[in-house]
């Protein structure tokens, strides 16, 4: 059938399987918008209030879908908009099809209005890009994009289309979708290598990261947490990938990880880590962390080699998904008991649990929003996150259970990331309950989507932990800088109640623990869209606490606010 470019685009989403759609229109692609007006039936288009939330709502979708997320932007500054947006999921590997328009290929390099070349612009944070200057060529450059963000290691990309070829004339034939190959280990002898050394160790430790989630091998995982009867610790990322209340489980690992698990790491004479790059954040010191495990042996499962041995040295790679090497392991193991081993990590989570006290019983404490939360929720609920102390008691205090239920920025430690996530969550999963929790610093970057909240009555609940500074920044200047607590203090005179009136959302302020539990009860169950103003004191901080450079098995458990 003879299409213009638009409904050649369209078509080709509508073919990889794309219901929903992210963006904000423009000049250079209001082509695209004309032929979504008739494709309106099929594909749901959102609009944000700024492309880079829009580009976090793409991302928040297909981490919680397990989708594609796609983003759409005009030109210029539209396409710019979407460079942090890109670059947050290329750091956390998240798939994401980015759509732009750009100027007319006969204005192209020449400083045109709102001209930019987003290719280059793009190239580092992206998996690959292209720019399609010729009709006849953009459905396979579609489907080459869908395929390149979902093979291997996945990963955004982005398609720069000029407005002519949005225009012109081209015949069109739907195809198959390609299939993606699952990575696996091609030298079995390996596999069998790690079905021994795990069968001869006595004090595994199962790290996973978010190659467990990207894989969807949380079952694959459980499963082998129970042949080895090890304990198991996650990253940032894989937090959500094993059940967070089951006794096998010590909390993360890292900078702000459990003292439980950085015991467990210390202690272990083998390390099976899952999808995990042993990031910074992981060890806080790749040289102390080597050391700390210097009597153990590692084996290091992910489906980039990029990884292998780049940041802590393994005894043995497996590059393969997850899921697929998992399940020849499991396949390869029998049951195992450890119970010593396994009762002595068990044991170290009551001898250093996580827990926040003050002096004053109607203190409103994260922990017991989180936990109240979470029971109210039965844990069932989708989590997003900002980036800081909140994003921290979230994975410290919010006991996950089910897969693909928290979205976070771990690699860029995006601010403003949270709250475009929750609105791509509830988009992809609408029969969810979705809380973004933020801080006020965050929440000072994205506040217009409260807009885009009220439009569609999208009952998305954004929960503001209120001390009026920058949360974590204050914590380091008071450690590292002699409290010098430059540009960290807030306290801007924002009468949040009125905010919330203005764009047509509910509000809820909580300023004492008694107040917590009924007030989340109203937000969960008032069926519109929420903003919880949740106020706490300035000097609650988070703890345990590894400071840059330091060894993760000696974190820091107390704060005193007076030193």
């Amino acid at each position: 059938m003879m299409l213009n470019g638009s409904e050649i685009l369209l078509e080709t989403l509508l073919e990889q399987g794309v219901d929903t759609v992210f963006g904000y229109p423009g000049g250079a692609v209001l082509n695209i918008y004309d032929a979504l007006y008739n494709y309106s039936d099929r594909i749901n288009h959102i609009l944000a209030s700024h492309e880079q939330h829009a580009c976090h709502a793409a991302d928040g979708y297909a981490r919680t879908t397990g989708k594609t997320g796609v983003v759409i932007a005009t030109s210029g500054p539209g396409a710019s908009n979407l460079v942090t947006g890109l670059a947050t999921a290329n750091m956390d590997s998240i798939p994401i099809v980015a759509i732009t328009g750009n100027v007319t290929t006969s204005l192209l390099g020449l400083d045109s209005f709102q001209e930019i070349n987003i290719t280059g612009v793009t190239k580092p944070i992206t998996k690959k890009n292209w720019q399609v200057t010729d009709v006849t060529k953009l459905a396979d450059v579609v489907r080459e994009a869908f395929f390149v963000a979902n093979e291997g290691r996945k990963g955004p990309v982005l398609i720069d289309i000029t407005k002519n070829v949005t225009a012109d004339l081209c015949e069109f034939e739907r195809e198959p979708v390609r299939d993606i190959p699952t990575v696996t280990e091609k030298d079995s002898t390996l596999l069998e290598k790690a079905a021994e050394l795990i069968a001869a160790s006595e004090r595994p430790l199962i790290i996973t990261g978010g190659g467990t989630a990207l894989s969807c091998a949380e079952k694959e995982l459980s499963r082998l947490a129970e042949l080895t009867d090890a304990p198991v610790c996650s990253t940032l990322m894989g937090i959500n990938t094993f059940d967070n209340t089951d006794p096998a489980f010590l909390g993360m690992l890292g900078m702000h990880g459990t003292k439980a698990a950085s015991q467990a790491l210390v202690n272990a004479d083998l390390i099976i880590a899952l999808g995990t790059r042993f990031s910074d954040r992981v060890t806080c010191s790749a040289k102390s962390f080597e050391k700390n495990i210097e009597n153990a042996r590692i084996i290091h499962i992910d489906v980039d080699t990029k990884e292998f041995d780049k940041n802590v040295k393994a005894d043995l790679h497996i590059h393969s998904d997850v899921r697929a090497a998992l399940t020849a392991i499991n396949d390869a193991l029998s049951p195992v008991q450890r119970r010593e081993w396994k009762e002595r990590c068990i044991k170290l989570c009551s001898e250093y649990p996580l827990y926040q006290t003050s002096e004053d019983k109607e203190a409103v404490l994260p922990q017991y929003v989180l936990e109240t939360l979470a029971e109210l929720t039965n844990r069932e609920a989708i989590i997003t996150t900002e980036v800081g102390q909140h994003q921290m008691w979230t994975a410290q205090f919010f006991p996950f259970k089910v897969p693909h239920s928290f979205a976070t920025s771990g690699g860029l430690g995006t601010m403003g990331y949270g709250f475009g996530a929750a609105i791509g969550a509830k988009a992809g999963n609408p029969d969810r309950t979705v809380v973004n929790i933020a801080g006020d610093g965050s929440f000072y970057m994205n506040i217009g989507e409260l807009s885009t909240l009220s439009k569609y009555r999208m009952p998305v609940i954004e929960l503001v932990f209120n001390n009026s500074v920058l949360g974590m920044v204050r914590q380091w200047q008071r450690l590292f800088y002699d409290k010098h607590f430059s540009q960290t203090t807030l306290e801007k005179p924002t009468d949040f109640e009125a905010l919330a009136k203005a764009f047509g959302v509910a509000y809820v302020c909580i300023t004492k623990k008694s107040e917590v539990r009924e007030k989340l009860e109203y937000a969960l169950n008032c069926g519109e869209p929420v903003l919880i103003n949740c106020v706490i004191d300035k000097d609650v901080n988070v703890l345990p606490m590894v400071p840059a450079g330091k060894s993760v098995a000696a974190p820091l458990m107390e704060l005193n606010i007076d030193d």
